[in-house]
């Protein structure tokens, strides 16, 4: 369904009892991502929590209307709460969404029960590994204009953003399965406005390191001990942080452990919600 949030017609969908505890899950890719990945991570708890999805403005299939911040799209999640009428929500996200569902957290600290982070990071220094870890791997040949065009935020049109994009998805997985890769590619959407205004805009001051201490509620940090872009040293730092952290690492995964250990993963959030989250969720 389409919904008006801060003047802006966001592709939302959601799932379970609407008077269930609420979790909002935040895709991360920037301006490659949409809700169809954490629907398919968080679509499976419907059975005890009302799970919204949603492409965020500039993403997926929303509206194109700036301003592309980080504050914005924080602004855009707490709209949302409430759009569910509900007071407290738990807040998901992963790889770019990570950062926006820290921003949410910081920003609006009395509206959430419960973080779940994925392959995330605090700051950007995790770019700077990344670019290390590029040269170090063997995977595949690195084009250096190419891939110094994609994390500078210098994408000139959804054409480019979606060819460079399959250049750099060999290095996401523990295990390199290219037809699922090309697969990937072919079933994403593509937004070169709001990816280069991440990167452009955003990345360069992003660093909520100093305001993790204050996080004051259950955080559950995962991370694929392959993932080659948000190491397992950039969640080791947030869970180290943030006071009530768990930190997770799939020792069988990339960037992606919902994916790659789609069981384990979902086993391991289950068992992390009924712990912590719904004893403090007030719907």
């Amino acid at each position: 369904m389409d919904i008006t949030i801060n003047g802006c017609r966001l592709n939302i969908e959601a799932f379970g009892p609407e008077d269930a505890p609420v979790l909002i899950a935040h895709h991360g890719g920037g301006g490659i991502g949409s809700l169809a990945e954490p629907k398919a991570t968080f679509g499976t708890l419907a059975d005890r929590f009302r799970v919204i999805v949603f492409d965020s403005r500039g993403c997926g299939l929303s509206e194109a209307i700036g301003p592309y911040s980080h504050e914005q799209w924080a602004s855009d999640v707490d709209e949302i709460r409430k759009w569910a009428g509900v007071e407290k929500v738990v807040v998901a996200g992963g790889s770019y969404g990570g950062f926006i569902a820290l921003e949410y957290a910081v920003r609006y600290p009395e509206h959430v029960s419960a973080l779940l982070l994925r392959d995330t990071s605090a700051d950007g220094s995790n770019l700077e590994l990344a670019f290390e870890n590029a040269r170090n791997q063997d995977r595949v040949e690195i084009n250096w204009k190419h891939f110094n065009r994609y994390w500078s935020g210098n994408v000139r049109d959804d054409a480019e953003l979606k060819a460079l994009w399959a250049e750099l998805i060999p290095l996401y997985d523990y295990e390199y399965d290219e037809a699922r890769s090309k697969a990937a590619v072919e079933a994403g959407i593509y937004r070169h406005e709001a990816h280069n205004a991440c990167f452009q805009l955003n990345f360069p001051s992003y660093d909520l390191k100093p305001y993790l201490p204050g996080i004051a509620v259950p955080t559950l940090v995962t991370v694929g001990r392959g993932d080659w872009v948000t190491p397992v040293s950039a969640s080791e730092t947030i869970a180290r942080l943030i006071p009530d952290a768990e930190l997770v690492v799939f020792e069988k995964s990339g960037h992606s452990p919902q994916i790659e250990e789609r069981e384990e993963f979902q086993r391991v959030i289950r068992e992390f919600l009924d712990r912590k989250a719904l004893t403090s969720t007030s719907a």
